[in-house]
């Protein structure tokens, strides 16, 4: 399991004798803009479903996400969050070889060495913007009966349209696809691209509330796919997975369903012109290197001999966490990721990158790039 996930504020606190709640955590992809209105109230309200066993199976929001999406809830399960499901495909669906396009989340990675699956990675050229290579993924399929895709990708923002990404599992039908859509809420029009409504025979999709909603303490997840491998997956899910409170959390946001969709609809306005601010400063700092996203964080190469740890370092110091990314797989010591907040916080981390530029200091020789 790898430890250098974000959003590790209590130990960033406790190494500065501060309160978690000091610390600006923009290391984890979360919505700035949420809960929505009504949810944290709501569960305040329904409390006492925690001194009873939840639904065994969650039947009850599998209706609720089905009714919601437009799906039968034959092709739904759902999980104490994706990972949850990222940990059990590679058994439930008897994987021999994986291929996993990265850079993106370890976990995939990781699950695939904790059943023993050898992984094969197709990791996107830098030089590119870090765009996948969808014709290198259709000719490395070829030796995989499991892909593991990120759409929006986690960390490089990278994103494949629905038509690209339907062609490409279309084009390997004895392959099996994973798509992992927990930041397509975040993506203009991003209903558009799902792939849990094309019908394909071979896909499986992954569906995050934690993201979005900004409830990842809850771990809410979804998956949907074709009936016979919801089956074989349903083999492995656990009784009782998502507790009492997830289950009220869902019921409210399927419920409210115009309430969402205004919600979702002003966090990609909210988070458009973020960016566009946020970009515009950095075209100010050549030592950074931005790179193009639809999601609500953006990935960031250092020049100029800044590194990772150095960078992360100081800003730590300063009490804001952000993601040092050396630790995945296809990206190096140059890297960071750093998660869009709101306005004022925005501002605050870009005038401390400044500030370290300027001063120049925890530089190291640059290696020539490849």
């Amino acid at each position: 399991m790898i430890r250098g996930h974000g959003g590790n504020i209590h130990e960033l606190a406790r190494e500065l004798g501060c309160d978690p709640g000091d610390i600006i955590d923009m290391s984890s992809n979360v919505n700035p803009l949420g809960p929505p209105e009504g949810l944290v109230d709501h569960l305040r309200e329904h409390l006492d479903a925690i001194t009873s066993l939840p639904q065994v199976d969650a039947a009850g929001i599998i209706r609720s996400f089905a009714a919601h999406h437009g799906l039968p809830e034959d092709r739904i399960l759902a999980g104490n969050g994706t990972t949850e499901f990222i940990y059990a495909l590679p058994l439930a669906l008897q994987s021999r070889r994986a291929l996993i396009l990265g850079p993106t989340y370890a976990d995939y990675g990781d699950a695939c060495a904790m059943h023993d699956v050898p992984a094969a990675f197709l990791i996107a050229d830098e030089n590119r913007n870090f765009a996948p290579d969808v014709e290198a993924a259709v000719r490395m399929a070829d030796n995989a009966d499991t892909v593991f895709i990120c759409n929006p990708n986690n960390p490089t923002g990278a994103f494949i349209p629905a038509d690209d990404l339907a062609g490409l599992c279309r084009s390997r039908p004895n392959a099996l696809f994973i798509i992992d859509e927990s930041y397509l809420p975040f993506v203009d029009d991003g209903e558009s691209h799902t792939l849990a409504n094309r019908d394909l025979p071979n896909a499986i999709v992954l569906n995050s509330m934690s993201k979005i909603f900004r409830v990842p303490g809850l771990r809410i997840g979804f998956l949907t796919g074709p009936p016979p491998i919801i089956d074989r997956i349903g083999r492995y899910a656990l009784p009782w997975s998502v507790n009492a409170l997830a289950q009220a959390a869902v019921a409210f946001l399927m419920d409210n369903p115009d309430a969402q969709a205004e919600f979702i609809r002003g966090t990609r306005e909210t988070l458009a012109a973020e960016r566009r601010e946020f970009e515009s400063a950095l075209s100010a700092m050549p030592s950074i290197q931005s790179f193009p996203t639809q999601t609500s964080f953006i990935l960031l190469r250092l020049n100029g001999g800044l590194t990772a740890e150095g960078v992360c370092g100081r800003l730590a110091r300063r009490r804001i966490l952000i993601r040092d990314c050396s630790n995945f797989k296809g990206l190096s010591d140059r890297h960071i990721r750093i998660s869009l907040k709101t306005g004022g916080t925005n501002r605050v981390v870009l005038e401390a990158l400044h500030d370290i530029i300027r001063t120049g200091a925890d530089r190291v020789p640059e290696k020539p790039r490849p």
